[in-house]
């Protein structure tokens, strides 16, 4: 056998026994805003797969073969937590059969674990429609909830790879002054917000208002998760004008007739929202959506945002 073969069989063995030089953290994240996060947090040291789109409803998602893949092969799961998931996450978790993402490991993170829920029921009744147990879910909304994951999620990594805890840490950092910046800058910005009333489609804008000093005058939907009918509708359409509403605000993800047909009836513009990262073309990271979120909150009220 020649030298040269040799010295590549030799070399092949020994990438085969150490294993490669960067292994990337594999993340699977349940939403877009915590897989957004997880790149801010972890460049390059992680691989990133969000198992929903900025156009699918949370609520509402199949447990497909693709996902279970996902999360079979994941080392760390960032979800919302608060029941979001509630029709599709235990499926996944059960069929991945992943011991390392399993609730109480810490592979597994529930971001609403960290931030102080809002809209907790008082009485659980499925007659009041889709009603979450421990409260209202969706903290992505918020940029202060944001900051609070960012700081469990950068400690959570550097104790899953504790061999880059010094890039972690760097990024998060970095993260975190930045954010801090933009959020002062957002909430300069929605000033003229402050006190407005505004129709929502569903109740998953409750961060964003208390965050902004908005209010939630009706909704859209009779109950939560309960799409509206011909006779609500009417109904709405009339007491809108007592409510002072100025905007009627949806996400990029909902049917959009609904609000529009409200917005025609009422002369009250129909504001569709991001939600989350990918919502809108301006909205392709975490800070694009709530530059994007403010702005478009402003132009429906009549007011620019530089």
């Amino acid at each position: 056998m020649k030298k040269s073969s040799l010295a590549l069989i030799v070399l092949a063995l020994l990438f085969l026994w150490t294993g490669p030089a960067h292994a990337a953290l594999s993340i699977f994240a349940c939403e877009p805003e915590w897989a957004a996060l997880a790149k801010e947090l972890g460049g390059d040291d992680v691989s990133v797969f969000s198992a929903t789109t900025a156009r699918q409803d949370p609520h509402q998602i199949q447990a497909r073969p693709a996902l279970i893949s996902r999360l079979r092969a994941a080392d760390l799961a960032v979800c919302t937590g608060a029941e979001l998931e509630i029709g599709w996450l235990p499926v996944l978790l059960r069929q991945a059969a992943n011991s390392r993402v399993q609730p109480g490991q810490p592979g597994f993170l529930i971001a609403t674990e960290y931030v102080r829920l809002l809209e907790i029921p008082t009485r659980l009744d499925r007659a009041e429609g889709d009603v979450h147990a421990a409260g209202n879910p969706h903290i992505q909304t918020s940029p202060l909830n944001i900051r609070a994951v960012a700081v469990a999620l950068g400690q959570r990594l550097t104790q899953l790879d504790p061999s880059r805890a010094s890039a972690y840490a760097q990024r998060q950092e970095a993260f975190l002054a930045r954010w801090d910046a933009a959020t002062r800058q957002w909430q300069a910005a929605a000033a003229p917000l402050k006190g407005t009333n505004a129709v929502v489609f569903h109740k998953e804008w409750i961060y964003l208002f208390t965050w902004l000093g908005m209010n939630e005058a009706a909704t859209i939907e009779p109950k939560p998760g309960v799409p509206p009918g011909a006779a609500y509708l009417g109904q709405l359409v009339d007491e809108i004008p007592r409510k002072n509403a100025r905007e009627i605000v949806y996400a990029a993800y909902q049917d959009p007739r609904p609000p529009q047909f409200v917005s025609e009836k009422t002369g009250v513009p129909a504001v569709m929202l991001p939600f989350t990262v990918g919502g809108t073309e301006q909205a392709q990271d975490l800070f694009g959506l709530f530059d994007d979120t403010i702005r478009r909150l402003l132009t429906g009220l009549g007011q620019t945002h530089g």
